[in-house]
């Protein structure tokens, strides 16, 4: 049967984001590039970062500077097969979830990969629907991420289905194009977003020579958000703006 797109498998998929605003991140390990690929595709599609190792020893040092929510691991690979390679991750994050693919059949393998501490196992070939399903799962129940209808940069949170904010526990009231343009802020959080791409996605049409309008709402926004309080909205000379956590005081 031909896999549908990998767009359509995620449609369905929550939008997760970490507690701090950021993507999920997901280290996907497998010696056959061609299914590395395949299961890094879809993950992107959904909003997630992914980080690829093709050998057991680069997957434990990628693990190390990349600091994943979730791992795919290959069970047969050179230098150390994925048993091994999850011991020595779990040394460093002992909490991190891990989905093992597993030749099929093989069912010393599974037994093997459970028995290592595998949260979960698909066995190839596989779908791609069923592995994007599955680590959304891991990654939900341990408690890395959560459905992104509720974005949280700080202490500043934003809900997407009641477009309720508030900050430090206190409610903010917002105008339906100050949530939007909070929205996309948050939703790109420590990134630089220039007076173009805010046009772009929240007037969803270009202004010409009326940009102006974003230093505007960019103030009602800081007075309703900061004021008082530390700045979380930084104005980036010549560049746009920014959006991330206060500074501890």
């Amino acid at each position: 049967m031909t896999e549908p797109p990998a767009q359509a498998l995620t449609d369905h998929l929550p939008r997760l984001r970490r507690p701090d605003g950021t993507p999920v991140r997901a280290l996907v390990v497998d010696d056959e590039p061609r299914l590395t690929e395949l299961v890094s595709l879809g993950l992107r599609l959904a909003g997630w970062e992914v980080a690829t190792a093709g050998d057991g020893a680069a997957a434990v040092q990628r693990a190390r500077e990349f600091h994943p929510d979730v791992l795919v691991l290959d069970i047969m690979m050179p230098l150390l097969d994925g048993v091994e390679v999850l011991a020595r991750i779990r040394s460093f994050a002992p909490n991190v979830p891990a989905l093992f693919l597993t030749a099929k059949d093989a069912v010393s393998d599974r037994i093997a990969g459970l028995t290592a501490g595998a949260d979960d196992y698909v066995t190839k070939p596989f779908s791609l629907e069923e592995v994007l399903l599955r680590l959304h799962r891991l990654v939900q129940r341990s408690g890395a991420a959560a459905d992104s209808s509720v974005l949280v940069v700080g202490d500043l949170v934003l809900n997407l289905d009641t477009h309720e904010a508030s900050r430090g526990g206190e409610q903010i009231q917002v105008t339906a194009t100050q949530f939007e343009l909070l929205r996309f802020l948050m939703e790109n959080p420590r990134r630089v977003l220039s007076k173009a791409q805010i046009l772009d996605r929240v007037w969803a049409y270009d202004f010409g020579g009326q940009s102006n309008i974003v230093e505007l709402y960019i103030s009602y926004l800081r007075k309703k958000i900061d004021a008082g309080r530390e700045p979380m909205i930084h104005t980036v000379r010549g560049a746009g703006y920014i959006l991330k956590p206060a500074e501890p005081a």
